[in-house]
């Protein structure tokens, strides 16, 4: 079975998320996982002008999906900076390439999974992912979220990422807080459950 991990992520904390998603996924037997990212739309210039040019680097040589990528797999995950409280435009340009795929019905019945992140406690998080669940309801998709089964959301001991709809992460205001352990750990959650119930659907 194959499960996708698609990203997009301007200074790295989406595509650690992702990297803690993907680990978790791969816990389940016979689960085959390709972890890619959606095109850049933005120039080098811009990009530059973000300081994001190093921070992309480390995930550079991550594959670039194509839109058959989606039709591919049984199981899509996908991960999201917030933007307004909203996924951002990189995402959101390769999702509306997508009606060829929403016109042959090939997405429906694969579970789809939403994780993101941003820059405050409460910038979106929440909001980003339900409004994503809109377009995977559109495609027929089986959405999957983060169960309390994860009790690492439930926690007031810090501040942390992470609700019944997605894992998630709080960037800081400049990008300087990176993901914390008890996000990576639900991050991993996510991706194994998904992975799991992806699974059980295609037995």
């Amino acid at each position: 079975m194959k499960l996708l991990v698609l990203f997009y992520s301007t200074y790295g904390h989406v595509y650690r998320l992702a990297q803690a998603i993907a680990d978790g996924a791969r816990e389940v037997a016979d689960v085959h996982v390709m972890v890619k990212r959606v095109p850049e739309t933005l120039p080098p210039s811009v990009i530059e002008a973000m300081g994001a040019t190093e921070a992309q680097k480390a995930f550079a040589d991550v594959p670039v999906a194509t839109i058959d990528d989606l039709a591919d797999a049984a199981a899509i995950i996908f991960g999201t900076p917030t933007r307004f409280g909203n996924m951002a435009g990189q995402m959101r340009q390769f999702l509306d390439a997508t009606g060829g795929l929403w016109a042959q019905g090939k997405l429906v019945g694969k579970v789809g999974s939403v994780f993101a992140s941003s820059a405050t406690q409460h910038g979106g998080q929440e909001s980003t992912i339900l409004s994503f669940h809109t377009t995977l309801l559109h495609h027929g998709m089986v959405i999957v979220g983060l169960p309390y089964a994860f009790q690492g959301q439930t926690r007031i001991d810090e501040i942390t990422g992470g609700s019944p709809y997605g894992a998630s992460t709080i960037a800081g205001g400049k990008g300087e807080r990176m993901a914390s352990d008890n996000e990576i750990a639900a991050a991993r959650f996510q991706g194994r459950h998904v992975a799991q119930i992806a699974k059980k659907l295609s037995a």
